[in-house]
């Protein structure tokens, strides 16, 4: 027997609320149909010896409170039945092996085997010293399934090898060896195209993983990866961040596996692994053997390449063992160029190769190319003077002539150079999580078998005792059981004031205890505590795209293939046009490869939303990604909320009238009693001073709640109502014109009025009155002085509205609307012209921040993923709606303005390059050409990373200005290189 059973459940904010619910519930075996956090309800579907106050228990524990609406018995359990379900494996309860069902096939196809483990403990364990660890009843399933393939005659000993390996072991829990083979049919044949999937119920379905990318060079890079891994059947979407070294894919995981992903991106010629956010060290070690790999690399190149610098400079100078040099420089430079080109160099023919097999080109097609012209054209100029002349060196004191071993070895060197200060300026990019990461402390002390133990932050689990002490950091989230403290929770809130902790409050995780000992019950662990999930939408933003970024991809694409055709244009117009000499005519061809590189064009975005996200966590801003950050930008309306959002939502009774025969001490009574069924603001507030008055409550039956009016309930045998006048004119059928004057005074002042009433007579009046927030003011004065409109949207009727307007700033005023309709107010804003940014608390306004060009939900330092709001603001100061526009608009500026630079290096740079301005001197060496490509990417990054100076409130006048001066000192630098190269051509 088993039970369909219906649960309230309150406490719910988002989809990670479903998720942990959900995650409790089938770890006692409990098979969850449907959690949803906007309506509060829960679906399950329950064995009858899992008893209902486990159910309850289990949520409370993880701090949601729940009851069972419904409960209805079901005659079988639902699993049963299916064909398709895979055969129940027995535990045998004296060894503990694990006993697999198998049937033997004819192997000439391909086979899966399909597994399915119960293990089942029931008795009393203990650890070390006999202390107990549990007692009672654990049953755990496991399920996996096992391709053979083709052409295995001895299906029983390959299973057997199966059972008895290591992946087998980790994935039943067993020890390796235990697994035994049983009867019954577990390996069943199929088709050999057939796609082999794992387990239905837990692999099924849409799912994201992030992975770790090695070896991209540039925006191309990410391209190739990107259609690789699209290739990959099952795959939905993948994104390919090049600053950030990692993709996100959305593939269907009933067709896809992650081994597959991995597998496509090998094959597209780059290294690929599955992100562990939790492995923040080995993220550390990548970034660092990434730096170290490219800095090796450059001083192995530079140390073989400075030869040929003096080599150079005797075309100029007169220098100590010129005469002796001279004849020796064509060998010495093949020597030397060799390695370079071939070891050092390896990478972009690797790169290169990968691309033409994917039918792409990318920065290592324009490098190897670039660099194989120079070597190989040398290379034949140095091999035919040796065969004419018999010797591998100059004759006559003289030099092999025509060589340009140097330029492909200073490029080479230029370009690695280049990399490396990219590497080192795109780890600053990050520095914002490796913060938040910092925040964490490692270990925990908690209490198991009556004795505390520091252990492992990752082996903290739901529902562990921690201890805290003076001046520690709460290691994860929970709920204080025992003892009280104040606690520094500035990480979150930004209030640097402690807040006292009592037995029941909740504490968060990395926040840090300052006087007292208390212990805590642990409710959210690992990925799911506040720290976790602030570190998870940063990361999310960090890898998103921004819909800007679809032009750089753009003309990244057409980018290389359009180099190319220049560069060889160029070579025809010199060679065979104008009759130019073949080596000067093939430098030509190559600065103009080498110095077009989309590398610049690919970081420009990435890493200024990098940096922009990262800087809007330090202040408490959640920019959760690209597109939101574009939207901030484009914003000229910002629609407040009134309660909790403009005001502090926490509203209390400032005045209670009666009227006819009845006190005050009645209108509160009665009044509260209705609203303790209710759990609108205004109603805690009522109950709550009914509470503090000691007022005497009364039975309330026939409960009703009318979202937008008030409640309804009869008490002893009559219906009563309260709140607004609608409800008390359309459903208790009175006037309030005789109060009318009394109510128009209050509403004068701000508050809110609710009328109690039967349907009989007027009973009373209760305003309630919520005092604004003390920077609401303040904030709604600089949004205007940002040239925005500003609109008050609230259910409160219009004098009342019109009133907190006035206390504020605010003369656009949206009143009477309820929650359902908001959504349709921000709609008509929008279908006047206006780019609208609404701000809310994502609870009954959620559809409206969806509506909302741009939703800003106002968190209370723990409600970061709610699902609601594309910027989330932890401290719940409005202030920072202004610093989540200001730093939007300045991250986009640095985002067009790093385009402008890998645009601008290009439109100057390539026809210097090609050598259009010769006539005035003006050409370009390949080898400087490619110092200047690097430096146009470093100058991408370093734009970007001028937003770390970014202050709220403050002009970040250096991010103005530098910008301009680098503009200009490329522009120089690229004609003093042209100079420089012209000096040194002898064509």
């Amino acid at each position: 027997m088993y039970r369909r059973i219906t649960l309230k459940i309150s406490g719910m904010h988002c989809a990670s609320c479903e998720k942990i619910i959900q995650g409790n519930l089938e770890d006692i075996g409990v098979r969850v149909i449907g959690i949803d956090a906007k309506t509060g309800m829960g679906e399950i579907e329950a064995d009858a010896s899992i008893p209902d106050e486990r159910i309850l228990q289990l949520l409370e524990d993880a701090t949601y409170k729940s009851e069972i609406v419904a409960s209805t018995a079901q005659p079988a359990d639902p699993g049963a039945g299916h064909e398709d379900s895979p055969p129940q494996s027995q535990v045998d309860e004296a060894s503990g092996q694990i006993s697999v069902e198998k049937k033997i096939v004819a192997p000439d196809a391909r086979f899966k085997m399909r597994l399915e483990s119960t293990l089942e403990a029931e008795g009393k364990f203990t650890s070390e010293g006999d202390a107990p660890a549990f007692k009672g009843k654990m049953t755990q399933k496991r399920k996996g399934e096992f391709e053979i393939p083709d052409g295995k005659e001895n299906v029983d000993s390959f299973i057997d090898s199966i059972l008895r390996s290591a992946k087998f072991s980790q994935l039943f829990q067993t020890l390796p060896g235990e697994a035994s083979l049983g009867a019954g049919a577990g390996a069943e044949r199929q088709a050999a195209s057939a796609p082999v999937a794992a387990d239905a119920e837990q692999s099924k379905g849409e799912q994201r993983t992030d992975l770790v990318i090695g070896g991209m060079h540039c925006a191309s890079c990410a391209n190739i990866i990107a259609r690789g891994l699209k290739k990959v059947p099952g795959v939905k979407t993948a994104q390919v961040n090049f600053a950030a070294q990692k993709a996100s894919v959305t593939f269907d995981a009933g067709v896809a596996r992650i081994e597959n992903l991995i597998a496509a991106v090998k094959k597209a010629g780059y290294e690929a692994d599955v992100y562990d956010p939790k492995n923040t060290e080995a993220d550390r070690q990548r970034r660092e053997r990434e730096i170290k790999k490219y800095f090796t690399k450059f001083l192995w190149s530079l140390g073989l390449s400075l030869p040929m610098l003096y080599f150079m400079l005797l075309d100029f100078f007169v220098l100590p063992g010129r005469a002796l040099s001279l004849p020796f420089i064509g060998i010495i430079s093949l020597i030397l160029t060799a390695p370079i080109q071939f070891i050092i160099g390896s990478g972009f023919y690797k790169g290169a190769w990968s691309s033409l097999r994917m039918k792409m080109f990318n920065m290592d097609s324009l490098i190897a190319i670039g660099t194989s012209t120079a070597f190989f054209y040398s290379l034949w100029r140095f091999l035919d003077y040796a065969i004419r002349n018999q010797s591998v060196v100059g004759l006559g004191g003289a030099k092999i002539p025509d060589l340009y071993f140097e330029t492909a070895a200073f490029l080479i060197t230029f370009v690695i150079l280049g990399k490396w200060l990219e590497a080192k300026a795109k780890g600053k990019t990050s520095d914002a999580i490796k913060k938040l990461m910092g925040l964490q402390p490692k270990t925990a002390r908690v209490i198991r078998g009556g004795q505390e133990a520091d252990i492992n932050i990752e082996d903290v689990v739901v529902g562990d005792v921690i201890v805290v002490r003076p001046g520690e950091k709460i290691p994860v989230d929970g709920a204080v059981v025992k003892g009280s403290s104040s606690v520094d929770e500035s990480m979150l809130t930004g209030e640097s004031i402690p807040v006292e902790k009592n037995a029941g409050d909740v504490v968060i995780g990395a926040t840090v205890n300052k006087h007292g000992s208390f212990e805590f019950k642990a409710s959210k662990v690992g990925s799911e505590t506040a720290l976790a999930q602030i570190i998870r939408l940063i990361e999310e933003a960090q890898n998103s795209r921004a819909p800007i970024q679809n032009f750089a991809d753009r003309v990244s694409a057409w980018f290389v293939p359009l180099v190319l055709v220049i560069a060889a244009l160029t070579f025809i117009v010199w060679f065979f046009v104008l009759g130019a000499s073949l080596a000067f005519s093939l430098m030509a061809f190559t600065a103009v490869i080498v110095i077009a590189c989309p590398c610049a064009l690919g970081l420009a975005t990435p890493t200024a939303i990098m940096v922009g996200t990262g800087k809007g966590a330090e202040y408490g801003v959640l920019i959760k990604g690209g597109e939101p950050l574009e939207a901030a930008c484009k914003v000229n309306a910002v629609v407040f909320d009134k309660t909790g959002t403009l005001t502090k939502g926490k509203p209390e009774v400032t005045e209670i009238i009666a009227f006819g025969s009845h006190d005050e001490d009645d209108v509160l009574a009665y009044a509260a009693s209705l609203e303790k069924l209710s759990e609108h603001p205004l109603a805690e507030a009522i109950v709550r001073y009914a509470e503090e008055e000691a007022a005497g409550l009364v039975e309330v039956r026939q409960f009703q709640a009318i979202p937008g009016h008030g409640v309804k309930g009869e008490i002893g045998g009559e219906n009563y109502y309260l709140g607004n006048r609608k409800l008390i004119r359309d459903k208790a059928g009175l006037s309030l014109e005789a109060a009318e004057r009394k109510i128009r005074r209050l509403e004068e002042a701000g508050k809110t009025v609710m009328a109690l009433a039967s349907q009989k007579e007027l009973v009373g009046l209760i305003a309630v009155a919520d005092t604004l927030k003390d920077t609401s003011v303040e904030a709604v004065r600089a949004l205007e002085k940002k040239g925005l409109k500003i609109y008050m949207i609230t259910g409160d009727n219009r004098r009342t509205a019109e009133a907190i307007g006035k206390m504020v700033g605010i003369t656009n005023i949206l009143a009477d609307v309820l929650p359902e309709d908001k959504a349709n107010e921000v709609k008509k804003l929008q279908d006047s012209g206006l780019k609208v940014a609404m701000v809310g608390d994502g609870i009954n306004d959620a559809p409206a921040l969806a509506q909302a060009n741009l939703g800003i939900a106002m968190g209370s330092g723990t409600d970061v993923a709610m699902e609601t709001g594309g910027i989330v603001i932890m401290k719940s100061d409005l202030k920072d709606v202004l610093t989540a526009i200001d730093l939007s608009r300045e991250t986009m500026g640095k985002i067009k303005v790093n385009l402008f630079f890998a645009l601008f290096y290009n439109v100057i740079g390539i026809p210097i390059a090609a050598r259009v301005f010769a006539a005035i001197g003006l050409v370009l060496r390949p080898e400087l050409a490619g110092l200047a490509m690097a430096l146009s990417s470093v100058s991408v990054v370093t734009n970007s990373l001028l937003l770390r100076r970014f202050k709220p409130g403050k002009r970040n006048y250096l991010s103005i200005v530098a910008p301009i001066i680098m503009a200009a000192a490329f522009t120089l630098l690229f004609i003093q290189f042209g100079r420089i190269s012209s000096s040194q051509m002898g064509d």
